[in-house]
């Protein structure tokens, strides 16, 4: 089966990590766990910390860039796994989700939300795996 690595300007892989932002796996999109990272180490040093609204949004344009240069949308997500270092950020990061879904015209994709006790930087609220594949279009979904 082939595989491609998704190169993505907007979200580029750094030089040092382990690991890739995005493969393409036949018609399946495999993504890295994102974050907001590094606009949420920005904004705190501004002493303007981003709430976890904001994070699930800069997370999900992460994702829908990466989505866009594997040749697919937002509409190719099946699944979320949402990361909430406090789960009293739900009703933040649901409305965000209804805010940044809204777009796509189709119904939502099948989730999870989980509480965690940290992510990898100490200003960071959520972090989510998109399980995407470019065969399948939500908007058709009855």
């Amino acid at each position: 089966m082939p595989v491609r690595r998704v190169a993505c300007q907007s979200v580029p892989d750094l030089p040092h990590a382990t690991w890739s932002n995005a493969l393409v796996v036949g018609q399946e999109v495999v993504m890295s766990g994102q974050t907001a990272h590094p606009a949420t180490r920005d904004a705190a040093q501004k002493g303007e910390p981003l709430g976890a609204y904001e994070q699930a949004l800069v997370v999900l344009r992460k994702v829908q860039a990466l989505l866009e240069a594997a040749g697919g949308g937002i509409h190719n997500i099946v699944k979320l796994v949402v990361y909430v270092t406090d789960i009293a950020d739900k009703d933040e990061v649901g409305r965000a989700r209804r805010d940044f879904f809204a777009q796509a015209g189709s119904p939502y994709p099948a989730s999870t939300l989980v509480a965690v006790s940290a992510l990898v930087f100490p200003e960071l609220r959520v972090e989510i795996d998109a399980f995407a594949r470019l065969d399948v279009d939500l908007r058709t979904a009855n």
